[in-house]
């Protein structure tokens, strides 16, 4: 017999009588019925197994020298590629909500936030599969890389959407073999591609929405202009309190501290010298997109920013897990041919090494918010008003409603 001493004898539990029957001796785990023996849709045929499973065509077979470290190397890519289909079908449904403006249907948001996380935990996934195909050296890779042809991972359709959708700058993009992406594909596929380069990507739709942001409304709560005057006024108020310190190395250092935090701060309320970092793909958000994404950063424990404070760092998440990814390819790239050219005919490990920048980060500007932290009371306060403001807005506009799901 045993029993938890605190709860006395009330509670005692006897392990001696642990069973799958029951009191009349019946075995419980054989209750219900197999209905797979009435016919109808089973597993194999629901998940189409005959076809993927049958799927694994090694070349190295077809040519008389089976190598067994292939099949390995097809299955660890067609699952890359069944997650790649998944992460267009949960980035597509997140584009369709905001361009439904489905969005600001509180309900639809939480589905947004959701959708991006389960991308993010996709990434998380793939990015940790390269320690599979990393059990294969270089050798093994060696004795069958001259079947795979022409083939390349730089072929892969839809990691070349995933990208264009997600909002990866068309000029930023690094020349394959001195050519353009697209030229690697050829008829319909060349096509998708070109189609999505027109769609509205995750970026644009993400910076439309912060525009959106309640709260930056000049005539309204006007956060950025009380933000400017906090932080200008913050400012010198430190300079002037060093200011009375006695001469020394480390006054002189503050003072140097003080105004390089100065010229960023007023690089930041400079439109026109976001319009030039903008044209020169250093920002990727509009102005006013910049300041909603700072307010939502700053205003994140209020109740109305929580969730999208969360959506925008799951976007952070993605950005970096896409980076991750590109440096693990970059990494094994180089464990297995180390300078050789590619499969696909590019540079193969000098290409690959020049993906992994913030050239391909999405959503940069939201990583630089971390360079604008002020101090809490510099930060606007809120008034009762504008609290209830802020959580009311959205309902005093009927567009706002929607009876419709955005599925």
């Amino acid at each position: 017999m045993s029993g938890c001493p605190f709860w006395g004898n009330k509670y005692q539990f006897n392990f001696n009588k642990l069973s799958l029957e029951d009191e009349e001796g019946e075995d419980k785990s054989q209750e219900g019925l197999n209905k797979a023996s009435k016919g109808g849709l089973v597993y194999s045929d629901y998940l189409h197994l005959d076809k993927i499973l049958n799927a694994q065509e090694l070349q190295s077979e077809k040519r008389g020298n089976k190598i067994h470290d292939e099949h390995l190397f097809i299955v660890t890519h067609q699952a890359y590629e069944l997650w790649f289909k998944q992460i267009l079908w949960e980035l597509d449904s997140v584009r369709v909500i905001f361009q439904n403006g489905s969005v600001r249907d509180e309900r639809n948001m939480l589905k947004v936030v959701a959708r991006i996380h389960r991308i993010s935990m996709i990434l998380k996934l793939l990015v940790e599969q390269f320690s599979v195909l990393e059990t294969m050296t270089a050798l093994d890779f060696f004795d069958f890389r001259d079947y795979l042809s022409k083939a390349s991972g730089f072929q892969s359709l839809q990691f070349r959407l995933i990208e264009n959708k997600i909002g990866v700058p068309q000029s930023l993009r690094i020349p394959y073999s001195r050519r353009h992406y697209r030229d690697s594909f050829k008829g319909h596929e060349n096509e998708i591609l070109f189609k999505s380069e027109q769609e509205p990507t995750l970026l644009q739709l993400v910076e439309a929405w912060l525009e959106r942001t309640p709260g930056l409304e000049p005539e309204g709560f006007n956060f950025w202009g009380k933000f400017e005057v906090n932080v200008l006024k913050g400012l010198e108020e430190e300079v002037a309190m060093v200011q009375t310190k006695q001469a020394s190395e480390e006054k002189e250092d503050l003072l140097a501290e003080l105004k390089k935090q100065k010229e960023v701060f007023i690089s930041l309320f400079d439109e026109k010298r976001h319009e030039h970092l903008l044209s020169k793909g250093e920002r990727r958000l509009s102005y006013k997109a910049l300041q909603g994404a700072l307010m939502i950063y700053f205003y994140r424990e209020e109740p109305r920013f929580q969730v999208p404070f969360q959506l925008l760092t799951s976007l952070m998440d993605i950005d970096a897990l896409m980076t991750k990814w590109r440096y693990n390819h970059v990494c094994m790239a180089h464990r297995m041919i180390g300078s050789k050219v590619g499969t696909g005919g590019s540079s193969g490990y000098q290409y690959l090494r020049a993906t992994v920048s913030d050239r391909y980060k999405v959503f940069v500007d939201l990583f630089n918010l971390s360079t604008f932290l002020v101090a809490r009371h510099w930060i606007p306060k809120m008034n009762p008003t504008i609290h209830k403001f802020l959580y009311t807005a959205e309902y005093c506009d009927s567009s706002y409603f929607s009876s419709d799901d955005s599925d």
